[in-house]
């Protein structure tokens, strides 16, 4: 009896919990259709579809980006990637253009053709912990960037920890090179 009443009041809590917005989805919606508070740039097109923001690209390079700058944060988001997709997510850009050197560049690229930049790597700055396949699913993304301390999660698996003083701040994007196409959805993001 008390198992069954202590597993129910567990399991009100956690209702309460993610109803108070203080659950693992908590966070505020970027890159929300029809919002002002993102561009987009390049050769690349984005649209909605549904609750799903589409990059296309048949060559090239292109990206949404955030119009605020974020310090510290989590940042979460579930991507499909197809096979020939050249994708990435940009933290802390210190301009409204990406760049894996003015840009934390988390990449989503399975067939990068330096493995050390394949996808859950930091380009330029660290590569991955663990082999991750993404090509073809929906798969999670979480970036948490709390001072110098960056680490990354791709399905629940950490793929990054690192510390790091580059850039304190900055601009987010999505993007989505050579021919292929990314779908991204549930972009949010948490500031502490």
């Amino acid at each position: 009896m008390i198992k069954r009443l202590t597993s129910f009041w567990l399991f009100g809590l956690l209702i309460i919990f993610n109803s108070c917005g203080l659950g693992e989805n908590a966070g505020k919606v970027i890159f929300a259709e029809d919002s002002n508070e993102w561009f987009q740039e390049g050769r690349a097109t984005w649209k909605f579809n549904g609750d799903q923001l589409v990059g296309t690209s048949l060559g090239g390079s292109g990206f949404v980006m955030t119009n605020k700058k974020y310090q510290n944060f989590t940042l979460s988001l579930e991507f499909y990637p197809d096979a020939g997709i050249n994708s990435g997510i940009f933290v802390r850009c210190k301009n409204k253009e990406i760049s894996n050197k003015d840009c934390y560049e988390m990449n989503i690229w399975d067939y990068h053709p330096d493995q050390e930049s394949k996808t859950g790597s930091i380009v330029t700055r660290a590569k991955p912990l663990i082999d991750v396949q993404t090509i073809g699913k929906w798969n999670s993304y979480k970036i948490t960037c709390e001072s110098n301390h960056i680490r990354t999660w791709i399905n629940g698996k950490l793929t990054v920890d690192i510390f790091n003083d580059d850039l304190s701040e900055g601009y987010i994007a999505l993007q989505a090179a050579e021919p292929g196409r990314i779908k991204f959805r549930n972009v949010k993001i948490k500031e502490f």
